[in-house]
């Protein structure tokens, strides 16, 4: 089949595949230590995609024009032997864009050297704060301010780049972080993004009191470091791009709350139990992992994909002001970023 655009003509060309549902985090709009406990039951090792069913489904949505692919998690560090399914994924000729997003904790030296040696080309780093009791709280585990930028230290250092350090802004818990992570960023070559707090999932206890407008953000750091607006680098890229008067270096903004882009959204997410989900905020997904246990041809996966893919109509942050009810909606740390 040819390749498919959705009921309000979006492409598909981006895909995001998350790895594993576990994480050795718990964000509080993410993970929340009070849902994600010790008795939580995560999804046993035979349930995850294997890494050749992970490489089969790639080839698979690449002949129907997927270009970026970004590896996901929860924690996407957590599964074994992840080097090797980069190296898998690398080999596909059609992916030109081979990322992945971690919250830096066990990316050593070493492992960000293994990763890069793979074919990883670029990685984005979960840090809400240079605040080490802020981040210690935020992170669920007290774990270690330094850790996390030495992990930047150490991407840096084997040329995965450019890196993006992404910060989820919270009004009254980390927004006073803001001008500090500028400060600390600026003329780094590394992307500060920062994030409008979302309702994903049903366990963070979002509301939109929390959210804070990136028109605020970004006037608080316009009178210190002056911007400007940047084009963007390619049609359906979430961030919006600002760059330093001075030559500082560039930032960017997502703003699915107050700005929604859902009419340009061309991604698709896969869960590590190989469910396919259509959007960030869906309250469900499609089942590839059965069609693959199974032996399906590469075809009939084409078929399915591509027929899902053109039923697409989903635009929930575009709509999110105007429902009466929200849906229960996939947690984050199973679908993925």
């Amino acid at each position: 089949m040819d390749a498919p655009v959705d009921t309000l003509h979006r492409p598909l060309r981006e895909l995001r595949i998350s790895v594993t549902d576990r994480c050795n985090f718990r964000c509080p709009y993410c993970m929340p230590k009070e849902q994600f406990g010790s008795k939580y039951h995560f999804l046993p090792r035979s349930s995850l995609l294997s890494f050749e069913e992970i490489h089969r489904i790639v080839r698979i949505f690449a002949s129907l024009g997927v270009r970026k692919l970004r590896l996901t998690g929860g924690e996407p560090l957590l599964r074994r032997d992840l080097d090797r399914l980069i190296r898998m994924l690398a080999e596909i000729p059609q992916i030109d864009d081979l990322s992945l997003t971690t919250n830096g904790a066990l990316l050593t030296r070493e492992a960000a050297r293994r990763l890069k040696e793979a074919g990883l080309q670029r990685i984005s780093i979960s840090l809400d704060t240079l605040d080490e009791e802020v981040f210690q709280a935020m992170n669920g585990v007290q774990f270690p301010l330094r850790r996390v930028l030495q992990a930047i230290e150490h991407a840096a250092a084997v040329g995965l780049a450019p890196i993006k350090v992404n910060m989820v802004v919270k009004r009254g818990v980390n927004d006073q972080a803001i001008l500090p992570m500028a400060r600390h960023f600026r003329g780094s070559g590394q992307i500060l993004r920062f994030i409008e707090y979302m309702d994903v999932g049903n366990s963070n206890d979002w509301c939109s009191d929390a959210v804070l407008p990136s028109t605020e953000l970004l006037e608080k750091i316009h009178p210190e470091f002056p911007l400007e607006a940047l084009p963007s680098n390619h049609p359906g890229e979430v961030a919006k791009r600002w760059r330093y008067v001075d030559g500082g270096g560039e930032i960017g903004v997502i703003t699915s709350v107050t700005e929604p882009f859902c009419e340009g959204c061309t991604r698709a997410r896969i869960s590590a139990a190989g469910m396919l989900h259509t959007c960030l905020f869906a309250s469900h997904g499609h089942d590839l992992r059965a069609p693959l246990r199974s032996d399906a041809p590469d075809e009939q996966l084409r078929q399915l994909i591509g027929g899902w893919w053109e039923q697409r109509e989903d635009r929930y942050s575009a709509l999110r002001a105007s429902q009466n009810t929200i849906p229960a909606k996939i947690e984050m740390s199973y679908i993925g970023g």
